[in-house]
């Protein structure tokens, strides 16, 4: 606690603090209400820790705005202790709700944020990083009902119009002739038709190029493979990936990042209609490798495999797939943590950058004895290889269709979906990765 607050609000303040136990952890939260001449004010102090690192400060500044979310006008020196723009991101990113389908919305009522020993230049980057995670967020939480693989393909071109990246959206004819097998055949249950898109970031003078891909399953069902219907639930969330992808995309271009980005979300619903493919079948993918199908619940490295081999085709500097993919990673990592799998250097920036914005991952191995556990004897794969291991399987299939290209994968599966209110993070879609592919790129950007 700042020694001049406590000298200028008196024994009572600190009688306040102690009542409460507040001792200035992380996490910790006190409130206190200060009545003087000029009237009353609410006065909250969250706790930071004795050296508090980036994320502290944006943990901080997230239970600043859960606590402050009734107030108008709210004013905090937290930028004096970390980045201005963890600051912002923390505040906005913690008065989200999704509350639009409820009858009575409770939305926040702050509507200014003064930031003392703030660095002006950085705000408005933490505005949109927060309003990137915060799309994602929305994209996430929106029934399937109201967000079809169409819905979201004129969201993309709606976008490409306000911020002037390039748009290309494939439908199923598009998609048939192109030779998308694995999402066609993931789609063929469906009575929604599938899309591919492509949203194309091309700054002049750009030096790199990055391709982005997201798995974009928007319902899934667990096709044939029927998943019980308590698994069902929270199935929206399998297009987590392309939310990702599309947020980014926005964010890149809004920030106007010197990188050429092609961001590709391959979108469809995954259901047991009456043309679904079914156990056994083989489908044909971008690139002329086959899979036999032998679970239709392990349909994302089916549209991801299609994505990849579209976007090794144009060549880039490397690639990074982005998906909710196995439950083999939460397994191994939880709820909270996300797997990197492939390129070992790009792996490691990605969990340096993840170190900053307070995303986390952990590496796990790509073990080419492992390739094995994939043969098929009518195939040049299979789809799955059991549970044992079923992260690192289903990304040594990805690894089929990237080619010579630099690429990691990234299994969001767990932390996707957050489980709780805490600091910045709201219960739900929580946009995770979606802060650390914009800093990457923009590192990358820097970099040349």
């Amino acid at each position: 606690i700042a020694a001049d607050l406590v000298s200028e609000l008196g024994d009572d303040f600190q009688a306040a603090l102690d009542d409460q136990e507040f001792e200035g952890k992380v996490g910790q939260v006190a409130k206190y209400r200060a009545v003087g001449p000029g009237g009353s004010r609410k006065i909250v102090v969250v706790g930071l820790c004795d050296d508090p690192q980036e994320d502290t400060v944006r943990v901080a500044s997230g239970d600043l705005g859960r606590a402050c979310m009734k107030s108008t006008d709210v004013a905090t020196d937290l930028a004096m202790f970390g980045p201005t723009a963890a600051v912002v991101e923390g505040f906005t990113m913690a008065q989200y709700r999704f509350d639009g389908y409820k009858s009575e919305p409770k939305p926040a009522l702050t509507e200014t944020l003064t930031m003392i020993g703030a660095d002006e230049g950085v705000i408005a980057r933490g505005e949109v990083l927060a309003a990137a995670t915060m799309r994602a967020r929305d994209l996430i939480n929106t029934p399937p009902i109201d967000q079809s693989p169409s819905d979201l393909a004129t969201l993309c071109e709606e976008l490409g119009v306000e911020t002037g990246m390039r748009v290309v959206v494939r439908d199923e004819a598009e998609l048939v002739e192109g030779r998308f097998g694995g999402l066609l055949g993931v789609a063929a249950g469906s009575s929604r038709p599938p899309r591919l898109v492509e949203m194309w970031h091309e700054p002049d003078g750009a030096d790199g190029f990055v391709a982005l891909v997201g798995k974009g399953i928007t319902f899934d069902s667990g096709g044939l493979s029927l998943k019980p219907a308590s698994s069902m639930e929270t199935m929206k969330t399998d297009m987590s990936g392309a939310a990702v992808v599309i947020s980014v995309m926005e964010a890149v271009a809004r920030l106007d990042l010197p990188i050429k980005v092609v961001g590709i979300t391959a979108l469809t619903d995954n259901m047991p209609g009456g043309l679904a493919t079914k156990p056994g079948d083989v489908l044909r993918t971008r690139n002329g490798k086959t899979i036999e199908v032998l679970n239709t619940d392990a349909e994302g490295r089916l549209v991801l495999a299609d994505g990849l081999a579209l976007a090794t085709e144009f060549e880039p500097d490397f690639i990074v797939d982005i998906a909710t993919l196995t439950g083999g990673a939460v397994v191994a990592l939880g709820e909270k943590i996300a797997a990197v799998i492939g390129d070992d250097d790009l792996a490691a920036e990605v969990i340096e950058v993840g170190g900053g914005t307070g995303e986390r991952f952990w590496q796990l191995p790509l073990p080419d004895e492992y390739r094995k556990l994939i043969d098929s004897p009518i195939a040049d794969m299979k789809n799955t290889a059991g549970r044992s291991g079923s992260a690192l399987t289903a990304a040594l299939l990805l690894a089929e269709f990237v080619g010579d290209v630099p690429w990691i994968h990234l299994d969001i599966a767990g932390p996707a979906s957050w489980p709780d209110d805490e600091g910045y993070q709201c219960k739900g879609g929580s946009g995770f990765s979606t802060r650390t592919l914009i800093e990457l790129l923009a590192t990358k950007a820097t970099s040349g």
